[in-house]
């Protein structure tokens, strides 16, 4: 495995100590030493230098210190010693680290595991894909359903299905019920010539298949009754039922989910459509400063060479603009600070995206680490919450306030709640808007205290 593995980068010589074994890797094509792994001569013999790396396997038998105190004397500097079977453990490792510290040990399931894990993922996912590409194959008229106003993550990921789905606009068509109104996603539909089509209820019966990418039923509050597949990396919520469902909440962004479903049935991405998707992974997850693993940097990795840099650099263009600012001064005139935790009011919006970006915006203040900001969209409450990701989850602060009286979900670093402003102001008897920070507060007081007393209690029962 080891030859197969490191031919052609590297030049591999094997030291056996064992004449039978020396014959058959030299009959599998190996290049072999007969020697005595304990002898120093052996190693110079091989003409081993600083620069050669040196595997030395420890199955177990006595002698390993030996072995290594002969390879160091003949001059390898570059050393690893690789644990087979029962031998492999961390004690192993650490017996040998504290007499060897510059001695690197590995066990086989560290060699082999990572890639090994991502071949199976990758079957998992081959069969999941194939499963679902088989019964949306004969629908004459597919519909890819989007959140309303759209980001780049759901546009990008409607992009990516169509293509997975081996679709065009023509027979899959992606739409939302309230269309794109972000200056920066408007850019994007531009450069990148996408359309979303405006939906109705009604609508949904014209076609025989539905399938919906970042977002899932429940969001749309019984308006679409009817699924077939649903991909998205928000928190699984109940209350639908899909005939195929991908949802992964560690993912920082539903176009990584469906990266892995484009690589796992080897499907040729245009430009455009990897494009979209580095976009849409950066913009989801701040450039990996929010709610992203190794599956995200992965993606980014395999899409950026596919992809439009100049593009994607004109897309983001300017985020600051003066409506922002105008209610990032909102913001800072209503607004308190509280034990490293911001909250503000910023009254009547036309446009919802101002909530979250003023959220976003008073994070990147010196010593906050918590923001709360309110604003009211045709009657709605829309409650934005940001923290920097190692504090309390955030998805579970909005639950336990606001989800009585609307929606409300999110991650542990970023969380939304969309409630009737005459439900949240009945519910806890706010006459006065005036009175809606300080509630705020009251809310964020209430839940850091109270999980920082849990803490407290749980970490004073391991004591005891």
């Amino acid at each position: 495995m080891l030859d197969e593995i490191l031919l052609p980068g590297f030049e591999v010589q094997f030291i056996v100590e064992t004449k039978p074994l020396a014959r058959r890797l030299h009959e599998a094509g190996a290049s072999v030493t007969f020697g005595d792994a304990k002898r120093t001569d052996t190693y110079i013999k091989a003409d081993l230098s600083p620069s050669t790396c040196v595997i030395i396997e420890d199955n177990g038998r006595r002698g390993l210190k030996k072995v290594l105190d002969a390879a160091r004397d003949a001059g390898a500097a570059l050393i690893y010693v690789l644990g087979v079977g029962a031998e492999a453990t961390e004690r192993r490792a650490d017996e040998l680290r504290e007499e060897f510290p510059d001695v690197s040990y590995l066990s086989m399931s560290e060699l082999f595991g990572g890639p090994l894990l991502t071949e199976f993922g990758r079957s998992l996912d081959r069969a999941r894909v194939q499963q679902y590409q088989r019964y949306f194959s004969d629908a004459d008229h597919v519909l890819i359903v989007l959140h309303n106003d759209p980001d780049p993550d759901a546009m990008a990921s409607g992009l990516a299905l169509r293509t997975v789905l081996h679709r065009t606009k023509t027979t899959c068509v992606i739409g939302a019920f309230q269309n794109v109104t972000r200056p920066e996603n408007l850019r994007m539909v531009n450069l990148l010539d996408l359309h979303v089509e405006t939906l109705n209820k009604d609508m949904l019966t014209h076609f025989d298949r539905i399938a919906m990418v970042d977002v899932q039923p429940h969001y749309f509050g019984g308006g679409v009754e009817h699924v077939d597949l649903v991909i998205d990396h928000h928190p699984e919520q109940p209350g639908y039922n899909a005939l195929y469902k991908d949802i992964r909440a560690d993912y920082g962004s539903t176009c990584t989910i469906l990266t892995e479903h484009l690589r796992s049935v080897d499907v040729d991405i245009s430009e455009r459509t990897a494009t979209a998707m580095l976009y849409a992974i950066k913009s989801d997850t701040l450039f990996f400063n929010r709610q992203a693993n190794r599956a995200d940097i992965e993606a980014f990795s395999f899409l950026y060479p596919l992809s439009d840099a100049t593009l994607i650099r004109k897309m983001e263009g300017a985020e600051i603009t003066q409506e922002r600012l105008d209610y990032v001064t909102r913001a800072h005139k209503s607004g308190a600070m509280i034990d490293q935790v911001f909250c503000a009011f910023v009254g009547s919006s036309p446009r919802e995206d101002f909530i979250p970006y003023v959220a976003d915006f008073f994070l990147q203040l010196e010593n906050v680490k918590w923001t709360v900001i309110a604003g009211v969209v045709n009657d709605t409450l829309i409650v934005s919450v940001r923290n920097l990701g190692y504090t309390k989850n955030a998805g579970e602060f909005v639950r336990r306030y606001f989800l009585d009286i609307g929606s409300a979900g999110g991650h542990r670093a970023m969380a939304k709640a969309v409630v009737p402003f005459a439900a949240f102001r009945r519910k806890y008897k706010l006459e006065d808007t005036e009175l809606v920070v300080p509630k705020l507060h009251e809310f964020m007081q209430q839940f850091l205290h109270e999980s920082a007393g849990a803490e407290k209690k749980k970490e004073t029962a391991v004591k005891a």
